[in-house]
């Protein structure tokens, strides 16, 4: 009996893969497991090979394995493209249909099924990733009936004959995959999960519902690759909440209805990635200036232009900090975990309307859309925090008639009115203006002006702006990341330390304005620092030495490929450092 197993199914783009593997994850979801999935997919509608890679594990995971135990392939390129992940002893099923062969001297075992042909005797084709499924449960020595909840939720709707067709199809897979292989194979079957509940769910997904549970009632966004999915959740949920979403002409108008609507009182967030961000930034920074609340999400891709749209990168990282013209007051996250980023969404929205200024919640696409199992939600840490916005207080009647919604204060925040409040009457404007709005470019107003802003986040306060695991007063080796090198970081630290390497490890989630304290500590109680990040040229590590020195203790561990890191990658690198 194993702990965990690494599956894959493979194909060409419109021929089900994705609901081959979303079919087998959720089945092992309900009976316990814990799962981390991962796509990779073209930037296109259809054709062109993709592949779903899915972890089964009795413990937390939050990567991709360095190796697969098993692999469906739906035609010859799967083989070709992915057998060399594949252990040694792995399993290899393939389509009858296209005649499957894996190249001499692999030492894996092929197993000819015909998906198509068994498919089609049922009625339809369309039913041959429900014989994979089989096939596959069978070297799971996993009952068929483990399958029949998922069949039903999914199929019920088109009547009880499709939901026992689909579950025929199963039986027929793993009835043909037994006498094939002669009984379940020694060495592929599961240790008992702990049966408990949990969510199986991407990180668009997780921040979509922190944005609903922390009031968001309107979004303006355009859809793009790794983002949509955000705006979609959106679009079923909000009405149920009294809340709507607009598909705008482009991000520019994305990032103004948000602007405005946060303007008016209405908690509003806008998503894109990072060709959408570039066209943004000029609003961003109309939202510093006005300090009007703003959250948007930028989730990385690989660029620059269009890029790699549908690969994985960081690459945002100095453009989200540094992107917009002249200087204002702006919060960066950087989320982790699905769990993270659902508490990041409401956190967000509260930094944003407490400081008055744009919130970026920053993602990279394998945390976007890597599905990962979920402990269930603690609604009750759900907290709104509207900052000095109060709709029910009683303004007084200022001289001259205009509020003074831009007040010097020594916090750098000003108290806040949406129109219609009586008394509240103020200018807004992207030019430098005075305490009431007005237009001033006197160099006196400008100084206290600026200053007022940029005081603001000197007292940001921010629940665990580091993750750290830091069992070493003196480490050998201190390893550094964000976003969603967290899983693939936690799980190198183990083998390296069974080499006898003392590791700590600091994974931020506030990137600016930059946590230098507590950076500090750990990166002075070691000996070298490796920073662990997917682009070419080591942003992270530049904030790193810009905001702590120390260059001779860091060093880079990179990949821009498109492709997330796997731990063996990590480990490597980091024994060649020590």
């Amino acid at each position: 009996m194993i702990d965990q197993l690494s599956w894959k199914v493979g194909g060409q783009q419109g021929e089900g893969i994705d609901s081959t593997g979303e079919i087998f994850a959720m089945a092992l979801n309900r009976l316990g497991y814990y799962l981390y999935s991962y796509r990779h997919f073209s930037s296109r509608i259809k054709g062109g090979h993709t592949n779903n890679k899915i972890r089964v594990s009795t413990k937390q995971t939050r990567s991709i394995s360095d190796d697969l135990d098993i692999l469906i392939a739906f035609d010859q390129e799967t083989i070709d493209v992915n057998i060399h992940e594949m252990r040694d002893g792995g399993v290899v099923i393939g389509d009858a249909k296209f005649n499957p062969v894996v190249p001499e001297g692999s030492k894996v075992r092929l197993f000819s099924v015909p998906f198509t042909e068994i498919a089609n005797e049922l009625g339809t084709s369309l039913m041959k990733n429900m014989v994979a499924i089989g096939a596959t449960s069978a070297v799971l020595d996993l009952p068929a009936e483990s399958y029949i909840d998922v069949v039903e939720e999914i199929f019920s709707r088109k009547g009880a004959k499709v939901v026992e067709k689909n579950m025929d199809a199963i039986r027929k897979g793993a009835e043909f995959f037994n006498e094939a292989a002669g009984g379940p194979l020694e060495g592929f079957q599961l240790n008992k999960a702990d049966g408990k509940k949990r969510m199986f769910m991407i990180g668009n997904d997780a921040i979509a519902l922190g944005f609903v549970a922390g009031g968001v009632r309107f979004m303006a966004a355009y859809p793009i690759t790794p983002a949509s999915e955000i705006m979609e959740y959106l679009i079923k949920k909000l009405p149920q909440f009294g809340g709507t979403v607009i598909q705008t002409e482009d991000e520019i108008a994305a990032c103004t209805m948000a602007i405005g609507a946060n303007y008016a009182g209405v908690r509003t967030v806008t998503s894109s990635a990072g060709p959408g961000l570039s066209l943004m930034m000029e609003s961003i920074g109309l939202a510093g200036m006005t300090e009007t609340p703003l959250v948007v999400v930028d989730t990385q891709r690989g660029g620059p232009s269009t890029g790699l749209p549908t690969k994985q990168e960081q690459s945002d990282l100095m453009a989200m900090i540094y992107g917009t013209h002249g200087e204002i007051p702006k919060v960066v996250m950087a989320p982790s975990t699905a769990q993270e980023a659902f508490y990041d969404a409401v956190e967000a929205l509260n930094i944003a309307e407490e400081y008055q200024c744009p919130v970026i919640l920053l993602t990279d696409l394998q945390l976007s859309l890597g599905k990962q199992s979920v402990e269930p939600l603690d609604f009750s840490k759900v907290e709104i925090r509207r900052g000095t916005l109060d709709l029910n207080a009683e303004l007084p009647e200022e001289e001259g008639g205009y509020y003074k919604r831009y007040e010097l204060t020594d916090s750098g925040v000003s108290p806040r009115v949406i129109p219609g409040m009586k008394n509240g009457i103020h200018h807004v404007t992207g030019v430098e203006h005075d305490e009431t709005g007005k237009p001033s470019e006197v160099a006196a107003n400008r100084l206290k002006q600026m200053d007022k802003r940029l005081r603001k986040l000197k007292n940001l306060k921010f629940n665990t702006p580091v993750v750290k695991y830091t069992p070493n007063e003196e480490a050998d080796l201190l390893l550094v990341g964000f976003n969603s090198t967290r899983g693939v970081i936690e799980e190198v630290i183990p083998r390296l330390e069974a080499e006898g390497i003392k590791v700590n490890h600091a994974h931020l989630r506030l990137i600016h304005p930059f946590p230098v304290e507590e950076m500090k500590t750990l990166i002075d109680s070691a000996k070298k620092v490796a920073v662990i990040e997917n682009n070419a040229t080591g942003q992270l590590a530049n904030i790193l030495k810009m905001n702590l020195g120390s260059h001779h203790k860091i060093e880079s561990i990179l990949k821009y490929d498109g492709n997330p890191f796997l731990p063996s990658e990590i480990f490597n690198k980091c024994k060649e450092l020590v």
